[in-house]
Order: C-alpha cells, then sequence, then structure tokens
C-alpha cells in the first residue's frame, strides 16, 4: 500500500472529498483505486487559518509501483509500513514436560495485555487480582464517591481493569513505537468494542463507561483461550530459590508454583512493593511528581484554545499540555488533563486523600481539569527504594486532615492560592470532586518549593490559555500518585536484575505512564515470556 500524509480538508467536507483529494493527489483515475484506509486523522484549529482536518491514509492503487516511482521524490507519499502484529512464539513449541503457566499478578491494562498475548500464543497464563471484576469494582468505587466510604481491596486504584478504568481513557502516548505496538492495543480494544475512530483520531480515548464492557471482553477472551482470571488474590509473599522465582503466596490460598511471573501491579501496589523489597528484588527509588487538580469552564478553554472553532461539534471539547520552568529550578506540568470531566477521589489507603481525573466518552461536562503538578527527585526523599511511598503518604494523610477527615479534599480558588490566603467560599466554579470539597488553604498541603514552583507557573501558564488564572478557577488537592515512586529494575531480556523469571512490568514497575504504554508494555514482556520459555 501506499502512505498519503498531510492531506488536507475543510473540517465539514462531505464524506466522498477524501476520495477525491486521494485521486487528485496522485493523479489517477477512480477506477485505479482500490482501497482507502484512514491512519490518523488530526485538525488545526490555529485561530488564523481555516478550520481543517489533517489526514494520513493508506491507499491501494492498482500499480503501486509505477506510482511510488512517480513521486520516488515527495516526502507525503511513500510506501506504507508494515503495522500488522506477528507473534513471536506458540506455547505448542515448548517443551510439555517443563512447562509451568505463566502467572500475572494484576489485571490493569499492562497485566490485561500481557494476559491476552501470552493466551493468543496458547500459554494459558494465569492472572491474579487483588481487587473485584469491573462491575463490582465499579459499586465499591461509587460507595467511596456517593457514602464516604473505602474499599482498601477494590477502589479506583484495584480491581478489573485498573487504574486507568477510571481516567479518561486515553489512548496516547509519547513512547517511541518502532513496531507498531499501540496499533496492536488499538486493534484489540477496538475488536472489544471500543469506537472505530480511535484508530485514527489523533488523540483517542474510550471513556471510563465504555471501557467497562471493553475490559470485559478482554477477559472473556483470555478465558476462551484457556487462561484464569483470579479475582480477590492479594500476593502476600514470594518464594525466590537460587535467584530463581520458584512461586507466590496467596493471602487465604494455597501456594502457587511459578517460574514466570509477570509483575503489573500497577503504581500504588504499596504493600506488594515492601514485599518485594522484603524479598530481595532489586529496585530504586526514581522521580515523580506531586501537585493539584485545577478546574475551569471548559468553556473556557475551548475559547483560548479554539477561538472562533469553540464549541464545533467535530473537534468537541479542547485539550492542552503546558509547561514551565520555575526559577527555584522546579519543573511545573500539566498532567492527565481531562476535558469535560471531572475530578475523582483516588485513594487505595484508609485515612488519605489523593486526586485524579476522568472523562466519559462524551466529554461535555462543565468543568475541564488537570493535574497542574512539580516534579520530584529521590534527592527530594532520601531513604531507599521505598522512600517515596512515605513521602506520597504523608502528602495524602495530611489533605485527608486538610480536609475535614471525612474522604472531602481540601481546596482553594486559584485567586485566593496566587494571593496566599485560606478560600471560604465558591465563585462561579464549583469543583466536581465527590464526596466534595473543603475550602482552606493549601499553603501547607506540599513542600514549599512545589507551592512556590505552582504559584509561578499559573500566571505563566494565563499567557498561553486566557483564563487560565481566573481568580474562581478552583485546586484540589492532592495529585501524588501522577507515576509510580520506584522502579524495579529489568534487564535487555526484561527480567529483574537479580531474579531470574520474574518480569517487571507497566507502571508499577516504572515502564509506562498511561493505558496505551502499560498497554505496550505488556505486549514486550509477554513476547520476552514466550521467547524464554523456548530456550528452557
Amino acid at each position: 500500500m501506499i502512505r498519503i500524509t498531510e492531506l488536507r480538508l475543510p473540517i465539514s467536507h462531505p464524506p466522498e472529498a477524501l476520495e477525491e483529494a486521494i485521486l487528485k493527489r496522485l493523479q489517477i483515475q477512480v477506477q485505479d483505486l482500490v482501497q482507502v484506509e484512514v491512519f490518523k486523522r488530526s485538525y488545526d484549529a490555529r485561530k488564523n487559518v481555516a478550520l481543517a482536518f489533517i489526514y494520513t491514509v493508506d491507499v491501494s492503487v492498482k500499480d503501486e509501483e509505477k506510482i511510488l516511482k512517480q513521486f520516488a521524490g515527495d516526502v507525503h507519499i511513500r510506501p506504507s509500513p508494515d503495522t500488522s502484529y506477528h507473534f513471536v512464539a506458540n506455547a505448542s513449541q515448548v517443551k510439555t514436560e517443563s512447562f509451568q503457566r505463566p502467572v500475572v499478578i494484576g489485571f490493569g491494562p499492562c497485566g490485561i495485555f500481557a494476559a491476552l498475548v501470552l493466551a493468543q500464543m496458547g500459554f494459558k497464563p494465569i492472572v491474579l487480582e487483588r481487587g473485584k471484576p469491573v462491575r463490582e469494582r465499579t459499586q465499591d468505587t461509587w460507595g467511596l464517591w456517593r457514602k464516604n466510604v473505602l474499599n482498601p481491596e477494590s477502589n479506583v486504584q484495584f480491581g478489573e481493569g485498573g487504574a486507568g478504568t477510571f481516567s479518561d481513557g486515553k489512548l496516547w502516548s509519547q513512547i517511541k513505537d518502532p513496531k507498531f505496538y499501540g496499533r496492536k492495543v488499538i486493534h484489540e480494544f477496538i475488536k472489544a468494542g471500543a469506537p472505530e475512530e480511535i484508530r485514527y483520531v489523533a488523540k483517542p480515548h474510550i471513556g471510563t463507561f465504555r471501557l467497562v464492557g471493553v475490559v470485559e471482553k478482554m477477559r472473556q477472551e483470555i478465558i476462551t483461550l484457556g487462561g484464569e482470571i483470579r479475582f480477590s488474590q492479594k500476593v502476600i509473599g514470594f518464594d525466590v530459590q537460587h535467584e530463581q522465582i520458584a512461586g507466590i503466596k496467596i493471602e487465604g490460598q494455597p501456594d502457587l508454583c511459578a517460574n514466570h511471573v509477570v509483575l503489573a501491579l500497577g503504581h500504588s501496589a504499596r504493600d506488594t512493593f515492601e514485599v518485594l523489597h522484603n524479598a530481595g528484588v532489586y529496585m530504586e527509588a526514581k522521580p515523580f511528581s506531586v501537585g493539584f487538580r485545577i478546574e475551569h469552564p471548559q468553556s473556557v478553554i475551548d475559547r483560548a484554545r479554539l477561538g472562533p472553532h469553540a464549541g464545533n461539534e467535530l473537534i468537541g471539547a479542547a485539550d492542552y499540555k503546558l509547561v514551565h520552568h520555575a526559577k527555584n529550578g522546579r519543573a511545573v506540568y500539566s498532567f492527565c488533563m481531562c476535558p469535560g470531566g471531572t475530578v475523582v477521589a483516588a485513594t487505595s489507603e484508609p485515612n488519605r486523600v489523593v486526586t485524579n481525573g476522568m472523562s466519559q466518552y462524551s466529554r461535555n461536562e462543565r468543568n475541564a481539569n488537570a493535574g497542574i503538578v512539580v516534579g520530584i527527585t529521590p534527592e527530594d526523599y532520601p531513604g531507599g527504594p521505598l522512600a517515596g511511598i512515605d513521602f506520597q503518604r504523608a502528602l495524602e494523610s495530611k489533605a485527608y486532615t486538610m480536609g475535614g477527615s471525612t474522604y472531602e479534599a481540601p481546596g482553594q480558588l486559584v485567586g485566593d492560592f496566587l494571593a496566599g490566603k485560606a478560600s471560604t467560599e465558591f465563585g462561579s466554579v464549583l469543583p466536581s470532586y465527590k464526596p466534595g470539597v473543603h475550602l482552606t488553604d493549601l499553603a501547607d498541603s506540599l513542600p514549599a518549593y512545589a507551592i512556590e514552583a505552582i504559584r509561578e507557573a499559573i500566571p505563566a501558564f494565563e499567557k498561553q490559555i486566557k483564563g487560565f488564572s481566573m481568580k474562581d478557577a478552583v485546586l484540589t488537592g492532592v495529585e501524588t500518585r501522577t507515576s509510580s515512586p520506584l522502579r524495579i529494575t529489568r534487564g535487555a531480556n526484561f527480567q529483574s536484575l537479580n531474579i531470574k523469571g520474574l518480569y517487571p512490568a507497566g507502571e508499577g514497575a516504572g515502564y509506562a505512564g498511561g493505558i496505551l504504554s502499560a498497554g505496550v508494555d505488556g505486549i514486550k514482556v509477554a513476547e520476552a515470556v514466550a521467547l524464554d520459555y523456548l530456550t528452557r
């Protein structure tokens, strides 16, 4: 096939206009065009240009060699790369007398794709998930949001689908992906019921409620292919013999023998990190970020980002991505921006407050929200690989107290935050966080260097997005789980540096950040597991 890039069409173009543009671009007749697939569609919404879609398409024509030769000097007409997925192994190649089924710990995006690909290759994985199936888990999550009741084993962080289920369902990433694993992730989501458009839109997302059904169908495929998903299975120990993983200890269950174990834990499996550390698994502290959620009216963001195109249904709610390098040396940036979404309670431990953001597929809630976070390093929390967890917990416990010790979150109006005074009443922006927001002074909720950097960054962001520093915008604290505070370091074979057969993977191990990158990492680790079976 031939790939054509930078095809520009008016945003309200009729369906036949794309084919007409392709014919004109390649200088061919309609009978010469065999097939058209849209690879990517983005939009150009600059204020001083006509609103337009920008297409990348893969086309099949009758004489591809002739066309490619004709446009040999055109950088926008090239052979299409092979983006299809190719399995690296099959379980039938493994010696059956030495075969033990692989085990995947965790059933978030990374664990789902590790298990799915292993199942598709015939390895019949066993998945251990400490939380509940996604629909039961949803009810438990609502228990915190609506009734201030936390289930420590079934919440935003723990359960089928992982933390990504209660987020925007964003499916884009800046990872390098030369083998197009991301296309495999997208393909499997669509096969499980996600919208077809996620295959080609520039910033695809599924939305929380749609993800529930998608995850269930992916679980069913794994089971159909011989895999097992065991819920409410909390891992409490690891049997390591001669620097090789030999088994897993599960709370209330018999020990499970295993010599290939994928650690797809997620970034909040703090007790499991401690168990791994006590078992001697090599890990190290890594940088992460802390801050607040900020909420503005979505209409303010739309006008600032899209100008006269604000409100166009073909574009939808506008997003943003911001970075500021503060005078004190700290980087402040927007994180997990959720257009038309809500701020959600995301703690997994009693008597702590954590915020996150999520959106539904429609993205039509009143407010836009994003994390405004400050980068920190192990130098800020010395003490070993688990010190970052202690740092997070201290901030989350303080936020719980500042919010009134009821799981309400502490909050402050942006105008008051910049002026250094406590807020006493809301203005035009009403926060979306449930169980609720308790107005206070957030100055004591984060380290002084973080408060200083955020106070400097918000007016700087105003220069990029008019209205960003509006006085009535609301800050809600605290955002502490932007990524894992540690890395369970692995080698080129994807195995732990000092425990053979143990495969750290995804966000919890420090190798992903978001649904797409976690899914991609799950695929890579599944391949490494399969190839290792072939060498034994």
